[in-house]
């Protein structure tokens, strides 16, 4: 007749250190010490390995919402000791993490209008809008001066711009438009209208309401007699 033996508790097997309670509050402790925000509730264990695993809490620190604490520990083999190895504030697996845009290098993010005075700016390498002469001088490309002729008729003093739709009258004609040589063309000028767009590159085809020939009949027109509301009617 077969006998039930009991099992010894030498052969029972042990919780591991890294799971237990005391790890659990070690790793909590471990998070309220950076003093950087409430430590939540405990959400789990990830990355369990022998040695290692990563209890995660969760986080209500303002800006970050998404995000979870997370404390590394560790255990050698064979022994009960849980040492902490890392702390941090990290995204939550769940993927809804505010997170800082992707960084991008500072030639691509530098846009028009970003310089200032004393400021510096110098061309990138290689920069197709400037080209070597023999003597080792740098000027205009080609490429640098068409780009610039296509930003100036697409742009707020082009033949496209608002302005220019609703203008009777275009620059070509206009007194205040003043030609600025054989390298930009006959479509390119500056305009010297204080009242318009006074010391900008136009495009020829663009217009406006302050054109040298814009009729003085225009400026003024009569209006229908005031009405003196305030004036006794008897």
């Amino acid at each position: 007749m077969a006998h039930n033996e009991g099992v010894s508790p030498n052969h029972r097997r042990r919780k591991n250190p890294l799971l237990d309670a005391h790890a659990v509050d070690l790793a909590r402790t471990a998070l309220e010490e950076l003093g950087d925000g409430p430590v939540g509730d405990h959400i789990g264990v990830q990355g369990l390995t022998r040695n290692v695993a990563t209890h995660r809490f969760a986080a209500d620190v303002p800006g970050y919402s998404g995000w979870e604490w997370n404390a590394v520990l560790a255990c050698a083999s064979g022994s009960r000791y849980v040492t902490v190895n890392e702390v941090a504030l990290v995204p939550a697996p769940t993927g809804e993490a505010l997170r800082a845009p992707e960084w991008v290098p500072w030639s691509d993010r530098i846009r028009p209008g970003d310089l200032g005075p004393g400021d510096l700016m110098p061309p990138e390498p290689g920069d197709e809008r400037l080209t070597e002469t023999g003597d080792g001088r740098t000027i205009l490309s080609r490429r640098g001066l068409d780009d610039a002729k296509q930003r100036w008729r697409t742009g707020d003093f082009g033949p496209t711009s608002e302005f220019a739709e609703k203008a009777t009258l275009n620059c070509r004609t206009c007194a205040f438009f003043v030609e600025v040589g054989d390298t930009l063309g006959e479509n390119f000028g500056a305009c010297v209208n204080e009242y318009s767009a006074d010391g900008h590159i136009v495009h020829a085809t663009y217009g406006c309401g302050a054109h040298s020939d814009t009729p003085p009949d225009t400026l003024l027109e009569d209006g229908p007699d005031a009405f003196d509301d305030e004036s006794p009617i008897f």
